[in-house]
């Protein structure tokens, strides 16, 4: 565990350098000092401010205690002591109060969002190599939580050490399953087979993405599937299901075939395609998509510069130009270039990029399946933008 007399000594170590200013020219006797609280949450690190009080010889007395709710202009802490260690020791009583307790204010926002569940997730420090002084800790946290379950992470490419350290972990600690991160970098899929067969844990979940939606319950005859180049439709509709309003989208449909779809239209369904996760994971679903556009695969769908140059365009229209783009006269066309920090060349190019997409949507919802998509997306550029005509 951590010993905090060291880590505060430490501390007290990095603020001061090679000294305080202040130090030296301090005046005599003893002062006191107040800490006030600057703004709403929980309060946390009083235990590591105490220690600090008394290294530097400081008497310090708490009005409040860990995780209690605290208001912006509360009295935390009245201190005394010498004017000197007072000045020298401001910044690390506060840098360590003011990390704590942004830790435990933002805690107790996601505790108010899991009441109701009786799940709790402990997520113990990572490590890039074992050592004994990790595994001690760990057997400490596993004797005083009692956990109902154990999960090793594995990075799926650091290879077979992967498989060596999970074998390590299940031997002194004991776990009950292993989740791989980056599995998406992993394209055959060693990682996984090597700890079924070594391991002899199960392989739980896997991680093909930085969001929520991209940590996937291993289900192993889907994953073979989509290293295969066969998709994954049934876990794309899981995804989907999730995501999108059945009625919303026939909606959205139902627009699209009178050609009716509008920028407040295509703007709500950026915002729903990113809550799936990264456009790698989605492409790999679906059959054969992945070798057909090999570029778009590796595109970053919610921060590339396209989908930020049409935001910003969208950000810089009124509501009516939104749901209506014939609106858009040369007048307008250049006040929302102005807006959108765009060029007026670059603001027709998108809107006939907007119009080419809509036109070729409107030709899929009458061709349907998977044929039409795959004569919609022949007609994608490298970017992930629909080519422009000549």
């Amino acid at each position: 565990m951590i010993h905090i007399k060291r880590f505060v000594k430490q501390a007290i170590t990095e603020d001061n350098g090679r000294g305080d200013l202040f130090y030296d020219i301090a005046p005599d006797g003893k002062f006191t000092a107040k800490i006030v609280s600057k703004s709403n949450g929980i309060l946390a690190g009083v235990k590591y401010a105490e220690t600090l009080a008394q290294t530097e010889k400081i008497k310090v007395d708490f009005l409040k205690k860990d995780g209690d709710k605290i208001q912006a202009g509360d009295i935390l802490a009245k201190l005394e002591g010498k004017a000197s260690k007072l000045l020298s020791s401001e910044r690390t009583f506060l840098n360590m109060l003011q990390h704590a307790s942004g830790i435990a204010t933002m805690a107790s926002k996601f505790v108010e969002k899991l009441d109701g569940f009786d799940v709790v997730l402990l997520d113990t420090a990572g490590r890039l190599a074992i050592d004994e002084e990790l595994m001690n800790e760990l057997k400490e946290i596993k004797n005083a939580v009692n956990p109902n379950e154990i999960f090793y992470v594995a990075d799926s490419l650091t290879g077979h050490d992967a498989t060596k350290t999970a074998i390590t972990f299940k031997e002194k600690i004991g776990i009950d399953g292993v989740i791989l991160s980056k599995y998406d970098g992993d394209t055959k899929g060693g990682v996984a087979l090597s700890i079924a067969s070594q391991v002899q844990v199960p392989l739980r979940f896997i991680g093909i993405g930085e969001k929520m939606p991209d940590l996937e319950v291993f289900i192993p005859d889907r994953i073979v599937s989509r290293l295969l180049g066969l998709g994954d439709i049934a876990g794309l509709a899981e995804k989907t299901s999730t995501i999108f309003d059945e009625k919303k989208a026939k909606e959205v449909s139902k627009k699209i075939k009178k050609g009716e779809f509008n920028f407040n239209d295509f703007l709500e369904q950026l915002q729903m395609m990113s809550k799936l996760g990264s456009l790698k994971s989605i492409i790999g679903m679906i059959p054969g998509l992945s070798s057909a556009l090999p570029a778009l695969k590796d595109m970053d769908f919610e921060n590339s510069v396209e989908i930020k140059r049409i935001k910003a365009l969208i950000g810089s229209m009124t509501p009516k130009e939104r749901e209506n783009p014939d609106l858009l006269n040369p007048s307008r066309k250049k006040r929302i270039s102005s807006g959108a920090g765009l060029s007026e060349v670059q603001v027709n190019k998108i809107l006939k990029q907007f119009k080419s997409a809509s036109k070729m949507a409107k030709q899929l919802s009458s061709k349907g399946g998977m044929k039409g998509l795959h004569n919609m997306l022949s007609q994608v550029g490298a970017n992930g933008m629909p080519k422009i005509p000549r």
